[in-house]
Order: structure tokens, then C-alpha cells, then sequence
């Protein structure tokens, strides 16, 4: 097949062009365009203008976007701009192109910032804040546009993560590394990641299989819990996992001061990660007619935090 992949220079682009180019030609469409092994050719967004001088393509996986600001010091604006508007002109050029399947990279977060049980794709989305607001925008144009003879499919993964990874599991990588205690230990929570690996599985299922048109939650079998998680950080580093289980009240009662002194650990920080957040993937296994997804939760983080090192 033929492919053209938004956003190709970033992780996720790295990673499925390692995946993909050795059985499909790869051209990419981003902000930058300097050569990179696996594409055929990568195009500035400038020649969507100008389409007849880009090639043909079976396929067009949309990757480009703006991710989650963590920090909250992106202009609100920045999101629509970039996951709304940009996401309505890639979708355009593939319904007046010969290309039959797009694969849209939207999140977990534009179906629901809380999970109460096991989030599917049936839930009425609810996101918080421009990030998820701006993904679902987009896939409210994108569903409002679909074509009988044209296969499209809105994923919806949880926090990906894999070799070149540069987010929230690379930040506690480093608090782990420097020995410093994990403090809340007492709140059990489970949390559904994404591993590169089964993701690259679910891409290369959507393209060469005859898949339904629709929206997929994306995710690994197994969820974790933050304190499995830092076990996981500490035996990549070969230390001793220091899990401290200090009382709610009084980790909350901390939260509470550091929000009003505007410290690192606040009530909404705080919320973050001790919640669960888990997404079934089981209309996506059903889809691609597996019982299992390839790669194990833990293996793949084995994987990531590998890499880091």
C-alpha cells in the first residue's frame, strides 16, 4: 500500500513508519521535512493547496496534533487550531482523493476526563478542557462527513508510550531514578497505557483488513496501577521500589496547601494520579478477530523503560 502520515517526525509517526515501511511505501505530511529513513518523501501542509503534486495514497493516517499540556499554559485557541481545523483540512483532501481508509488519532480524554467502571466506546463523550474538547470537535466533522465507499476510523488510545516517549512516564522515570520515595502509595488505582508495539499491531489490523467504519478505544489487555507502575521504573533501574503508604487524609490535606502555594502537588495533580482510568479494547480485538492483543502491558513497559536508559 501507499500511506500518507500526518505528523510522521513524531513519536507515534517514528515508531509506525518503523512498523509499516517494510512492506508499504510511506510518504509523510508535517511541519518539518528533513529525510528520514522509511519515507518515500515527507511534505510540507502547504501542498494540500496544491494536491496533484502529492501522490496518490490507499491510506492516510492523521497523527498530527496538539498534545495535552500537562502544565495548562497553552492558549486555549492553539487546540482548535490544530486538532480541529487541521484534522477538517487533512479529512477534506482524503474524501476528494483516491485513498479508501483514514485512520484519526484522537484520545481517551475526548470521550471522558473521569472514569466511573470501564470506558467504552458507547459513552456519551464529556471531555474536559480544549484538549479533548478540540479532539472531539474533530471527530464530530469527521463523522458528520463519512461516505459509503470510504473506510474511516476514530481511535481513541490511552497514554502511548514506547521508544522515543517524551511525556508524564518519562518525568516519573526521573523522580524514581533519583531515589525519591513514591508517596502515595495507599490509593489503589488501575490505569489503561498503550503500548507502541499493539498499537503498530491495531494500524497494520485497519489497513490490510476489511474493518467497519467507527470509533475504537485503543489500549493494552492489562491495566496498572501507579504503584506497579514505579515497581515496574524501579526494577528497569535495578534499585529497590521505595512505596510509601502514607494516609489519604493527609496526603489530600497536602494537596490542598500546595494548590494554595502553588506547589507541585495539588488536588488536581493529585487527582491525576492516584484515579483509574481504565478503556476496554474489546470492540477492536472483535474488529480484527483477535482474543488477545500481541504485546503483554508489562512487556511493552519493559520495553519503554528500556529504551530510556
Amino acid at each position: 500500500m501507499k500511506i500518507l502520515i500526518t505528523g510522521v517526525h513524531g513519536f507515534v509517526g517514528s515508531n509506525l513508519v518503523k512498523a509499516l515501511s517494510k512492506e508499504h511505501t510511506i510518504y509523510g505530511l508535517d511541519i518539518i521535512s528533513p529525510m528520514k529513513d522509511g519515507v518515500r518523501f515527507t511534505f510540507s501542509w502547504d501542498f494540500l493547496d496544491k494536491p496533484d503534486e502529492i501522490p496518490e495514497v490507499d491510506a492516510i493516517i492523521h497523527l498530527a496534533g496538539k498534545a495535552h499540556d500537562t502544565k495548562n499554559k497553552t492558549v486555549s485557541d492553539v487546540y482548535f487550531k490544530v486538532n480541529t481545523s487541521l484534522t477538517q483540512k487533512i479529512y477534506d483532501y482524503f474524501l476528494k482523493s483516491k485513498a479508501k481508509k483514514f485512520i484519526f488519532f484522537s484520545t481517551a480524554k475526548a470521550a471522558a476526563d473521569k472514569v466511573d467502571g470501564v470506558l467504552t466506546e458507547d459513552v456519551v463523550p464529556s471531555p474536559v478542557g480544549p484538549y479533548g474538547e478540540s479532539k472531539i470537535a474533530a471527530e464530530k466533522y469527521i463523522q458528520e462527513h463519512l461516505v459509503a465507499d470510504k473506510q474511516v476510523y476514530i481511535l481513541r488510545p490511552c497514554m502511548i508510550h514506547g521508544p522515543g516517549n517524551k511525556g508524564n512516564l518519562n518525568l516519573l522515570y526521573g523522580v524514581v531514578k533519583k531515589g525519591i520515595p513514591w508517596p502515595l502509595g495507599a490509593f489503589e488505582n488501575r490505569r489503561t497505557f498503550t503500548s507502541i508495539g499493539n498499537l503498530c499491531f491495531v494500524i497494520n489490523g485497519l489497513l490490510t483488513k476489511d474493518v467497519p467504519t467507527g470509533i475504537y478505544n485503543m489500549g493494552d489487555d492489562e491495566a496498572l496501577s501507579t504503584n506497579e507502575l514505579i515497581e515496574e521504573i524501579c526494577k528497569s533501574l535495578g534499585k529497590k521500589a521505595h512505596i510509601w503508604k502514607l494516609p489519604k487524609g493527609l496526603m489530600n490535606s497536602v494537596a490542598k496547601v500546595g494548590g494554595a502555594l502553588h506547589l507541585p502537588l495539588d488536588s488536581e495533580r493529585l487527582r491525576k494520579l492516584t484515579e483509574n482510568y481504565i478503556s476496554s479494547n474489546a470492540k477492536i480485538k472483535k474488529a480484527l478477530g483477535v482474543e488477545k492483543m500481541p504485546v503483554d502491558a508489562r512487556e511493552g513497559l519493559k520495553v519503554t523503560l528500556e529504551s530510556f536508559r
